[in-house]
């Protein structure tokens, strides 16, 4: 009689803090590098489940954070009744002994007595204020950690957090820190610099295959090539040739600066409306043009536009693909229009408080 194999322990669900509009991406990127589901998304969040829970969630580069699932709900009230729920469902709900048996398999236990921190977030009216709600999660995790923890104001070695916005609420365990959104590479900033969960983004809709070429006529601080390398990182191959350029000299420095240490990038000072470029010549166009903040006057946006897509078009090989964030789509649209462009995916995003566009474009072959 064979003996029964114990089972392994199930993996916690976990849910991903996403910049909003990036939800689809950062919901393909989940499935297609982690071989995760996606159970649910909301605005700025994706739940899902990943076949293992491991160090690799951490790696995920559209995302802002990454939890541990501790409860979730669609059935707040707005009133401080909510408390009470808030406390009983951290209380009851969770298996925290589960929880933090992972996050110690991804972040061993510091050396001495370890420090937790709880964090309350709250967006939209409620009849309570947002340190009610930390009291009552506070309340709620009451003996579930050992009594020689010490609650910390930063630093801490655990976080909890409880998230809310409107009459939805969700409570986890969080897994990443802030290199997850802050990259380690980005030393030198400058204004209107890309978030690089954006950025990130942009160069999966944009899916550049080995040895395309890429380009990034306004390259900034770099961000948007630095994602482009981390992207081909999970393909172990070599890169394809990656240009990038700006106007602004202090720009292409920062970006030389910035991307010093991750691979092989051809950096000119250029104007992007006359490359000195070959034609026919890039599979991809990545770029975060200049908005109306940036320019002397809005009504300089649409000129720019124009000139800046006739140029794209001339150095994108036919079939080629642009990918461009943008807060003056109609603008954007007409310049399109005129080079004959296809559409194809777009995606609604806010950046520098603005409304903005992410749009893929195709040159026709």
């Amino acid at each position: 009689m064979s003996r029964s194999r114990a089972q392994p322990a199930p993996q916690p669900a976990c849910y991903a803090m996403v910049h909003l509009g990036l939800e689809p991406v950062a919901g393909d990127e989940i499935v297609r590098d982690l071989g995760g589901e996606v159970k649910r998304t909301g605005r700025g969040l994706v739940i899902f489940r990943a076949p293992v829970v491991d160090a690799r969630l951490l790696r995920l580069r559209t995302t802002e954070d990454v939890f541990l699932l501790a409860w979730g709900t669609d059935q707040l009230t707005y009133r401080a009744e909510d408390l009470d729920k808030i406390e009983r469902w951290t209380a009851r709900e969770a298996n925290w002994e589960q929880l933090l048996r992972f996050h110690h398999a991804i972040h061993p236990k510091p050396k001495g007595k370890p420090t937790y921190r709880l964090i309350a977030q709250m967006s939209g009216e409620h009849g309570y204020l947002r340190r009610d709600a930390r009291k009552a999660l506070a309340r709620g995790l009451a003996g579930k950690f050992p009594a020689s923890w010490k609650p910390a104001e930063e630093n801490a070695a655990i976080e909890v957090w409880l998230t809310i916005d409107g009459a939805s609420a969700i409570c986890g365990l969080r897994l990443s820190d802030r290199t997850m959104r802050h990259r380690p590479y980005k030393l030198d900033h400058l204004p209107a610099s890309l978030r690089p969960t954006l950025a990130a983004a942009m160069v999966r809709l944009a899916g550049a295959r080995p040895n395309d070429l890429v380009l990034d006529p306004f390259c900034g601080a770099g961000t948007l090539l630095a994602e482009q390398l981390a992207y081909w990182e999970r393909f172990r191959s070599s890169p394809p040739a990656i240009w990038g350029g700006d106007l602004d000299f202090s720009a292409v420095r920062a970006a030389s600066f910035n991307l010093r240490k991750l691979g092989q990038v051809q950096l000119q000072r250029w104007d992007a409306t006359q490359l000195p470029l070959p034609s026919d010549t890039f599979h991809v166009v990545l770029s975060n043009p200049p908005f109306g903040k940036q320019l002397s006057s809005p009504e300089e946006v649409g000129p720019l536009y124009r000139q800046m897509v006739r140029e794209m078009d001339r150095v994108l090989r036919p079939g080629g693909q642009a990918v461009l964030i943008v807060t003056d789509a109609a603008a954007l649209k007409a310049a399109t229009r005129k080079v004959g462009w296809e559409a194809g995916e777009a995606l609604k995003v806010r950046i520098l408080g603005l409304s903005a566009l992410v749009s893929a474009w195709r040159k026709p072959r």
